[in-house]
């Protein structure tokens, strides 16, 4: 693996890391990968051709590491392979292309006229203060200005979509935007929206893990046992209540799955039943039907256990005539 960067004498260079390095990736990235991407800027001035078992010996890392944080920095652009090796990319060159690139979706007149709001002007500099110590980069002030284009969040959404990533401690491009997907999808514009929101997302939190203490899951939900749930109670509005009665009805079920719970409740659903006492009246119209179709069998058996004793009985008469 070949690193290229610039060819200076090691007596008279310097490692020089940019502040973007510390203000959009330091934060965010695994600490080993902080040190093999640290390494590799330094070696890339010299040209050298580089082993990855040397790599791993030198930095003190498994080789399964070093390969995994070399991926990342090259997802994030900070690296690009070539059919030689890699080149170390400049930050502050990628910062600026990013900045002057215009952007399809959003146009030059959209930018200046958002400029020139100044409420909105205050919330993005509140933004800067508050979750960037006053260092914003360039290229955020873009994005924003997207988000709110793309999305039609106001102010007070687009600040507490920074305060949710940072709180997590994930305040990074990929994930904010993950997040703005997410709520723009659950139709939030408003502040009053997002805090309707939160409480449907509080609510089935606690629906799930309701349900994992019912159930006696001593594991998390899978991704797909959630999405039956959000599906129970987003698609169909149903409460905890209803389906505590779809529940109840495993406790025959040695292992009882979400597919079967899933079957009672859609069935449900697909009657059209709203509440507890719908779904009781159902069930007990089940019941009885069940019941119904057993006495008529048994009735049905009986007559013609009968009508079998007859017929032997006319057989036997008949042979004993003869």
């Amino acid at each position: 693996m070949k690193l290229e960067k610039n060819d200076l004498p090691i007596i008279l260079s310097n490692t020089e890391i940019p502040d973007l390095f510390f203000t959009e990736y330091f934060t965010q990235a695994n600490g080993d990968y902080i040190k093999v991407y640290l390494y590799l800027n330094f070696i890339s001035k010299y040209n050298k051709e580089v082993k990855l078992n040397d790599l791993s010996k030198k930095l003190a890392l498994p080789i399964s590491t070093l390969q995994d944080a070399i991926k990342y920095w090259e997802n994030l652009e900070l690296i690009t392979k070539k059919s030689t090796g890699y080149v170390v990319n400049n930050i502050q060159e990628m910062e600026l292309h990013k900045l002057y690139t215009p952007k399809i979706s959003l146009s030059k007149e959209d930018i200046e006229k958002n400029s020139k709001d100044q409420y909105r002007a205050k919330a993005i500099e509140t933004i800067n203060t508050t979750f960037f110590q006053g260092i914003m980069t360039p290229s955020w002030y873009n994005d924003i200005d997207l988000w709110f284009k793309k999305y039609s969040f106001d102010e007070q959404v687009m600040y507490s979509l920074f305060k949710y990533c940072f709180d997590r401690s994930a305040l990074h491009r990929n994930y904010v935007q993950t997040v703005a997907d997410a709520w723009s999808k659950n139709n939030v514009k408003t502040y009053s929206d997002l805090e309707s929101y939160y409480e449907k997302q509080e609510k089935l939190s606690t629906i799930k893990k309701s349900i994992s203490s019912k159930l006696r899951l001593s594991r998390p939900l899978t991704q797909f046992e959630e999405a039956y749930i959000e599906k129970w109670t987003v698609d169909f509005n149903y409460s905890l209540d209803i389906i505590d009665i779809a529940l109840k009805k495993t406790t025959s079920k040695a292992n009882p799955s979400f597919d079967y719970i899933n079957k009672i409740i859609t069935d449900w659903n697909d009657h059209n039943l709203k509440t507890t006492t719908d779904i009781q009246n159902y069930l007990s119209s089940q019941k009885q039907k069940t019941q119904s179709i057993k006495e008529l069998e048994k009735k049905t058996n009986y007559n013609n256990y009968q009508s079998r004793q007859y017929d032997d009985f006319e057989s036997l008469y008949a042979n004993t005539q003869n």
